[in-house]
């Protein structure tokens, strides 16, 4: 990297704050003991910035997936500027344009530069200029504008408002300006990194091999949900990562109850008829290749063809039998409610018989799904 490239502001603080940690802690540990109070109110902290991150930048106004009230993105930014993240305005810049140009040159934490350039390094670098028009939407918040203009001035306070306040309820000062403020951004920052790297890296690609981003579920205990990132990648536009109910993601239920009591109002989530035909479109695809690549074996290849050819046209009509018995009114919807108990078990057949071909492909030797 050029050191005319170098955002050289960052860089210092990046690399001086993990310096002075690497001196502080163990002088620290040398003449005091920490206590699980100030252990607790910095994970703690870490949660409430993580989660802020999580629920206002990303899914709030990166991908726009629910709508919250002023007050919620008040003390969303409050907590995110605790984060130190950049402003909204650029972090979300950034993001749109992972999300546009993933995997290539002009992601600014593309994978395919390395792992560590992914977590780390490209931050080193001076940010490429706000396009307005790629955030032209955001910049019609006041509060957003605000926060971009001062965002070191919001960075500062914010944090010495929360290192006072945990310093003045534990009489540690010295305590709380180490942990809950500098710990608290070392563990924060790399769970957050760990997104752009580990997520790109290490998992299992369940609904698409288009993009680089996997599922990694130890990282969803970290991030607050955000693990879930081979599906977030598939379909951004929905306020959850993790779809199923006992999935762990925080940032979900938390923005689920916000709209329960009327902080939040239209989330927006991919119907589970786009999902299964994503599954059984992308399963397909993979399948069809490496029996084509590994086995050669056309009696095969047109039966994984014909199967998910017959799953997709089953879920197509057990779709549009639903779409129907919505729209119509309920006092008339008791003979479509037949037709739709028949369509599912068709599907379910269908689906049995998918599973099927997916265990005899498996059974030729040298490959596996």
């Amino acid at each position: 990297m050029r050191s005319e490239n170098i955002q050289w502001p960052t860089t210092i603080f990046l690399i001086g704050y993990h310096v002075f940690l690497a001196i502080a802690l163990p002088i620290y540990f040398m003449h005091h003991t920490l206590s699980g109070a100030m252990l607790g109110t910095t994970i703690a902290l870490v949660f409430a910035s993580g989660l802020a991150i999580t629920a206002g930048y990303h899914r709030l106004y990166s991908h726009l997936t629910y709508k919250a009230h002023p007050i919620v993105e008040a003390v969303l930014l409050f907590f995110s500027s605790v984060a130190t993240q950049g402003s909204a305005l650029q972090w979300c810049h950034d993001h749109r344009l992972h999300h546009a140009y993933v995997d290539t040159d002009r992601d600014p934490y593309s994978i395919k530069k390395g792992f560590f350039f992914a977590h780390f390094l490209w931050m080193l670098r001076a940010p490429k200029p706000i396009d307005p028009k790629l955030v032209a939407d955001l910049m019609r918040n006041k509060m957003l504008v605000f926060q971009h203009r001062y965002y070191g001035l919001c960075m500062i306070v914010s944090n010495l408002i929360v290192f006072l306040t945990v310093g003045w309820l534990f009489n540690d000062y010295w305590g709380a300006f180490l942990f809950a403020w500098w710990v608290r951004l070392f563990l924060l920052h790399h769970t957050t990194w760990f997104i752009n790297s580990l997520a790109h890296t290490w998992g299992d690609r369940h609904y698409s091999e288009e993009h680089s981003a996997v599922d990694n579920y130890i990282l969803c205990l970290l991030t607050y949900g955000e693990g879930y990132h081979n599906y977030h990648h598939t379909f951004a536009h929905d306020y959850r990562n993790g779809i199923r109910w006992y999935h762990f993601d925080p940032t979900k239920w938390l923005i689920w109850i916000l709209s329960k009591v009327g902080l939040a109002k239209d989330l927006k989530r991919v119907s589970d008829f786009r999902i299964a035909r994503q599954l059984v479109v992308d399963h397909k695809k993979r399948l069809l290749e490496k029996v084509r690549s590994s086995i050669h074996d056309l009696g095969l290849e047109k039966k994984v063809s014909d199967a998910g050819e017959a799953l997709l046209e089953r879920l197509t009509a057990l779709q549009t039998l639903y779409d129907r018995y919505k729209k119509i009114p309920r006092q008339e919807a008791h003979a479509l409610r037949d037709q739709l108990r028949t369509a599912r078990r068709e599907w379910k057949a269908h689906w049995k018989e998918w599973k099927k071909v997916i265990k005899l492909v498996n059974q030729k030797p040298g490959l596996q799904i």
